[in-house]
């Protein structure tokens, strides 16, 4: 098994991005910036189309591109990530998405990428 001491599971990882995408959908309902949105203005993370606009990427950092795309609405980012994390994403993944909720009090330090 090669889960260090102290490392919190990938389950548990999922658990926390998977109830942070609720939590974000409560705060778009309220008008409120989802914290995901947020993320991506901040430059630490990107949630893009791909070239030929049928699927979605997520890239770290801020993205530049040759042309200026329009941003993903979030109820289609939110659901194409809820399938992703559920479907199995890697633990870098996880990683990243989790990265965007670091001010939330179930984030662990461990977890910084």
């Amino acid at each position: 098994m090669d889960v260090e001491p102290n490392r919190l599971s990938d389950v548990d990882l999922r658990g926390f991005v998977l109830d942070r995408l609720d939590e974000d959908a409560e705060r778009l309902a309220r008008e409120e910036l989802p914290l995901l949105d947020e993320a991506e203005r901040r430059g630490r993370l990107a949630i893009l189309r791909s070239d030929d606009g049928r699927e979605l990427l997520i890239v770290p950092g801020e993205a530049r591109t040759a042309d200026e795309r329009v941003p993903v609405p979030f109820e289609e980012k939110a659901q194409w990530l809820r399938e992703e994390v559920q479907g199995g994403s890697d633990r870098s993944v996880l990683l990243l998405l989790a990265a965007a909720y670091d001010t939330h009090h179930g984030w662990q330090e461990e977890w910084r990428t």
